[in-house]
């Protein structure tokens, strides 16, 4: 599980606040897999608990998925709130 320790910190990393950088950041996201697989070449069972994990994250709707956006996702509101900015 060697591998998993490079793969694992990929999805803790936030998703921008402003919807312009959402686009940009799921491509950068994206080609950081890519090229990280074919790279390294993780083993079968690092890549299926990454993938599990991504899958969980990304359906669980929690906001962090770089993939797409939900539409029940409360972080893009909750930044235009002028309450929770002027804090």
């Amino acid at each position: 599980m060697y591998c998993l320790q490079w793969l694992l910190p990929v999805l803790l990393i936030p998703k921008p606040l402003n919807p312009a950088l959402w686009f940009n950041h799921s491509m950068f996201m994206g080609f950081y897999l890519l090229s990280f697989l074919l790279e390294r070449k993780p083993c079968t069972i690092c890549a299926l608990v990454f993938l599990a994990a991504l899958f969980l994250i990304c359906y669980s709707c929690w906001g962090n998925c770089f993939l797409y956006h939900c539409t029940e996702s409360q972080l893009p509101e909750a930044a235009h709130d002028p309450s929770i900015v002027g804090t």
